[in-house]
């Protein structure tokens, strides 16, 4: 099947009303994009970033008019900006499939691969994950999730009990158990992390070792291994409830954080009573290792 895909240029302040325009209009999705070269690495917690300059894009069956739907949209936005109008009929296609094709093995300090369906690791003394993309952050070709598995592999987990804090598609609970940990607690504020990440620990059997919440219904008091692969900004915010969650002896392991924020994040978990080490950095992103005292 083939698509109508249109697309426009406008501030920030149009796109949401072009975006709820399009719905109205029958598009079967609405999605925005940088037009220029503005990166946005933390919105609000509550909030969707949209960059200055944004491009909107909106996907119709092919039976809608492109002509009739251009008119309507100047029509109704009359002395808005908007510029660069594209149309262009896209072919459909297996895109999960195509995206599979860039998604190779994965190794993790020495020991952990993390391996789309089909191509899993059998090698004596290896762990391997099975992971797919689906509808949740997190397979491990991100810095910042690369810096966690390194972290997770690198350390003995056995019989220990780890929360991951923000955890996306849950591939950092489902690698500390497959690595040995005894028990997973997932938290992440986006009901699809949830359903990722139950999906995900049932895919490698580990179903029965992990637990995920949304942070209201959170209430473990705290775990020997705790993982936080956020945002800077949220990092600091929820400081006093992640560090928390480290028992005595325990550790923290933070990531999401671009080199130039190590510091700021860490100042902010030393006030909390941990032990914050050097930055480990991978491309412009970073990790910080803390302990609690015993």
């Amino acid at each position: 099947m083939a698509w109508h895909q249109l697309s426009v240029v406008t501030d920030e302040q149009t796109a949401p009303e072009l975006s709820d325009f399009f719905s109205e209009l029958g598009a079967v999705s609405v999605t925005y994009s940088d037009a220029e070269d503005e990166p946005v690495y933390e919105p609000a917690i509550d909030q969707t970033q949209i960059w200055s300059n944004t491009r909107v894009t909106a996907l119709f069956e092919l039976d809608a008019d492109p002509d009739v739907l251009q008119t309507l949209m100047f029509n109704s936005f009359i002395g808005q900006p908007l510029h660069q109008w594209q149309v262009e009929v896209i072919q459909d296609q297996a895109w999960e499939r195509a995206w599979m094709e860039h998604f190779k093995p994965m190794q993790f300090a020495g020991r952990l691969w993390v391996c789309p369906s089909g191509q899993e690791v059998t090698e004596p003394g290896q762990v391997c994950m099975t992971l797919d993309p689906g509808l949740a952050f997190g397979t491990g070709t991100h810095p910042t999730t690369a810096l966690c598995l390194e972290w997770l592999a690198g350390h003995d987990l056995q019989n220990k009990v780890m929360i991951d804090y923000g955890c996306g598609s849950g591939i950092l609970a489902v690698a500390a158990l497959l690595l040995g940990a005894e028990q997973a607690h997932a938290v992440d504020i986006d009901p699809q992390a949830i359903t990722a990440t139950q999906y995900n620990a049932e895919k490698n059997q580990v179903l029965d070792r992990i637990s995920y919440y949304l942070p209201e219904q959170f209430t473990v008091s705290g775990a020997e291994v705790v993982v936080a692969n956020i945002l800077a900004k949220p990092l600091i915010e929820l400081s006093a409830t992640i560090a928390g969650l480290v028992k005595p002896g325990g550790y923290l392991v933070l990531s999401g954080i671009l080199n130039e924020q190590a510091e700021a994040v860490a100042d902010a978990y030393r006030a909390q009573g941990l032990q914050v080490a050097e930055p480990v950095s991978q491309e412009d992103w970073c990790r910080l290792d803390a302990e609690r005292p015993a």
